[in-house]
């Protein structure tokens, strides 16, 4: 498993997402879910560590998530690659170019992770727990939820376990692949507004 800009690479980074937002709500008393109108709005880091390679990979971009219509999931660097997931289903764009359409009537996947991501920002959590041990502790640090597959030889589930660190919002995602292979999410300059979305965003949630 080597990184390209394919549809396993972008699934993943997706997932990863979604177990970040999940693990939001877990905390009422600690951290904000998005309400119907608000948008959170941020900055990533990535870091994909590979066996037989010293240094890590890195791409950084930014994400709109707003609720109830959608996820647009720009990395800007090394490449340009554009993802949008909604109800309807998953568009990439690759330096504005448009390379690929899932609807969600033909890719069952797609309408799981919707109904995941709407779930953990109402605070429902089951849409993780049907397929993940969750376990949560927090210390002076902040919190942390431990994901661990409830079914290790699925071959559909390519994470043998998912760390969410965070404080007030989700600040890192580490996922561990079973081969050593290793994933890390670093989200920064994170905001939560209930102005309306950009020209740019709404069009790009409405394709």
């Amino acid at each position: 498993d080597r990184p390209r800009a394919g549809t396993g690479m972008k699934r993943r980074s997706l997932l990863i997402l979604a177990c970040a937002v999940a693990a939001m709500p877990s905390r009422a008393a600690e951290t904000r879910s998005l309400k119907p109108g608000q948008v959170l709005r941020g900055r990533f880091v990535q870091e994909r560590r590979l066996q037989g390679f010293t240094a890590p990979l890195l791409s950084e971009g930014r994400f709109v998530l707003a609720f109830g219509r959608g996820l647009i999931w720009r990395v800007e660097k090394p490449f340009q690659i554009t993802t949008i997931i909604t109800a309807g289903g998953l568009i990439q764009d690759t330096s504005g170019t448009e390379t690929m359409r899932l609807t969600a009537a033909r890719m069952p996947f797609m309408s799981r992770l919707y109904n995941m991501l709407l779930g953990a920002l109402a605070g429902d959590t089951r849409g993780l727990a049907a397929d993940f041990n969750i376990q949560d502790t927090t210390d002076a640090d902040g919190w942390r939820t431990d994901l661990s597959p409830k079914q290790a030889d699925d071959p559909g589930m390519p994470f043998r376990t998912i760390v969410v660190r965070g404080r007030t919002l989700v600040e890192h995602v580490e996922m561990l692949k079973p081969g050593g292979d290793s994933d890390t999410l670093h989200f920064l300059d994170q905001t939560v507004s209930t102005g309306p979305l950009t020209g740019d965003e709404a069009a790009a949630l409405a394709r």
